[in-house]
């Protein structure tokens, strides 16, 4: 950047490289409509005002101009997208920065997975920011692929781009002061720090954020948001494909509080990114539920720009970075066009640059499976007349902690589809280790056939829930000659696959084939009788051990709150 040329656009001495004229700013720092013209150079917004000369001049007729919008939390691989799709996804509908910490590739692949991510953004026009991964694996409790201790995340602290460090997802082990956790925490010195601390209260909470962790997107409950925001926090407030957190918390979000609320995505599919959007559809939503439009844009930009230190960020202003949008009505969030640094890069939400799927040798063949039979997927009933079952909540990641007497037979337990009972098996995949978890998961609502998914938060093993062992088994099987992905079995037939090959996490095609792809696999499902939405985001995260209540693990059943092996 030519600094003494954008000062002397600046001065209205050279012209611009790009004049919108007769624009309606949305003025974050102030929450005020301003109607001027902005003059941009060298990629940066020169300056507000009456300007008239410019090499390229858009009259924008009284419509809406702010800054592009900034996603504090998101993991870019729950699309199950290659980076240029993503972009391709996520651009158009005018998020232009990002901060994601690529634990997902991490978990299979360490530092390489996220090269992997970073490398193939080169040249997009989306800013991808990374908070070193704190927790690859993020507990004991499961086997990962891969693991980042102290030396691995200074490492990463020194590349470009890296903020400081990602979600600390093992709480109990911040909170009972781990020598692992402390040491992570020393590492990220005084850069920023992201929490993860769903249902963490009281005393724990100080205990949490002693280390000055700074933020928190698991919180699910109005009175659980206000104890965080006193406690200094700042509040992400997440709609995802499958976290619907923004209803219930936006009454938090008022004069005395804004400034430290973010709206944040964490986990979205290709499907709902090309059907229903990303960070814009939050804003939307947010407007619906009757927050005003332009509060709703400062969480979704300069707020994140202050509390991530991004310099340059979040704002029409002088000397900022030129994301900008071009929106007709604020009502209804309805984009026009998309800038970056100053160059129109989607229109109409039609993306208007290149990107092709580039090759991806190097994170193939990371399924490595252990052979196993039907006879290993047994649940032994044991002598207790209750088992645990975990029971998936509507529009949220956390579940509940059941206790059910479950169907025998032969001295096994089996799927009760009348109680809505079924099987969940997680099989290690990383490194032939054997393991094979079995639990019983209430609230899919299958009445036969099977699903399984390699994508599985966060260690990503081979997770299946079913009807049946046999086409549990077959599931299983089908994810492994695939590489990697999600499947549909209905009575040992594969009826529906999306092979993810590269980390057993990502396609290597479009955003509308993965898409398509997906809605094909839920109308499968939905036909087997699963009303939930998006079911395999759903069934990617009931392997989480850091999600209360209950979650089950290649090791088994993990009481979360205790951070421990259920022994029953």
């Amino acid at each position: 950047m030519d600094i003494k040329r954008l000062i002397a656009v600046a001065r209205g001495d050279e012209p611009a490289d790009l004049l919108f004229r007769n624009a309606r700013v949305v003025n974050t720092f102030t929450a005020e409509i301003e109607e001027t013209h902005v003059a941009i150079a060298e990629g940066r917004v020169a300056g507000l005002g009456e300007y008239t000369a410019a090499q390229q001049v858009v009259d924008l007729r009284g419509r809406h101009l702010t800054p592009g919008l900034i996603d504090g939390h998101v993991h870019v691989e729950s699309s199950y997208l290659n980076i240029d799709q993503y972009a391709r996804a996520v651009v158009p509908r005018g998020t232009l920065a990002l901060m994601t910490d690529l634990h997902e590739n991490a978990n299979v692949a360490g530092l390489k997975g996220m090269r992997y991510v970073l490398d193939g953004a080169r040249g997009l026009p989306l800013d991808i920011f990374v908070m070193a991964p704190s927790c690859v694996p993020a507990t004991d409790l499961e086997t990962s692929g891969a693991t980042l201790g102290p030396k691995e995340l200074a490492q990463a602290m020194r590349w470009r781009g890296v903020l400081g460090l990602g979600e600390m997802m093992n709480f109990p082990g911040v909170i009972q002061a781990s020598d692992d956790t402390v040491a992570k925490a020393q590492a990220a010195g005084r850069r920023v720090k992201d929490g993860h601390a769903p249902k963490v209260r009281g005393k724990a909470l100080n205990a949490y954020l002693a280390p000055l962790i700074g933020s928190d997107h698991e919180t699910t409950s109005y009175d659980e948001g206000l104890e965080k925001l006193r406690r200094g926090m700042h509040l992400m407030i997440r709609e995802g494909s499958t976290e619907k957190n923004l209803e219930e918390l936006l009454l938090l979000v008022t004069n005395e509080t804004y400034h430290r609320c973010l709206l944040v995505v964490d986990d979205r599919n290709a499907k709902d990114l090309l059907h229903d959007g990303d960070l814009d559809a939050v804003v939307r939503k947010a407007i619906r539920l009757g927050l005003d439009p332009i509060r709703a844009i400062q969480l979704a930009t300069l707020n994140p720009a202050r509390y991530f230190r991004l310099e340059g960020y979040g704002a029409v202003a002088p000397g900022y970075v030129a994301n900008l949008l071009v929106v007709e009505d604020l009502t209804s969030f309805d984009l026009r066009q998309v800038y970056y640094r100053g160059r129109l890069v989607a229109q109409e939400g039609k993306p208007l640059f290149q990107t092709r799927v580039r090759p991806s040798t190097g994170l193939r063949n990371t399924v490595r499976v252990k052979p196993f039979t039907v006879a290993d997927l047994s649940l032994r009933a044991g002598t207790a007349e209750e088992a645990p079952v975990i029971e998936i909540v509507p529009g949220q990641i956390v579940t509940r902690w059941l206790w059910e007497r479950p169907l025998r037979r032969s001295g096994a337990v089996v799927a009760d589809v009348e109680r809505d009972l079924l099987k969940l098996v997680v099989v290690e995949r990383h490194h032939e280790t054997g393991n094979v978890g079995v639990g019983l998961v209430k609230g899919l609502g299958l009445k036969r056939g099977a699903i399984a998914t390699s994508f599985a938060h966060d260690s990503h093993n081979i997770v299946a829930a079913g009807v049946g062992d046999e086409d549990i088994y077959a599931a299983a099987q089908e994810v492994m000659r695939n590489q990697g992905g999600l499947v549909v079995v209905v009575e040992g037939r594969v009826v529906g696959s999306l092979p993810l090959p590269i980390a057993g996490l990502l396609s290597p095609e479009p955003l509308e084939q993965v898409a398509a792809a997906l809605e094909d696999l839920e109308r499968h499902v939905r036909a087997l009788g699963c009303q939930v939405p998006s079911p395999f985001s759903v069934l990617s995260f009931l392997a989480l051990p850091v999600i209360p209540e209950l979650k089950l693990t290649d090791k088994g059943l993990v009481d979360v709150m205790q951070g421990k092996l259920l022994v029953h």
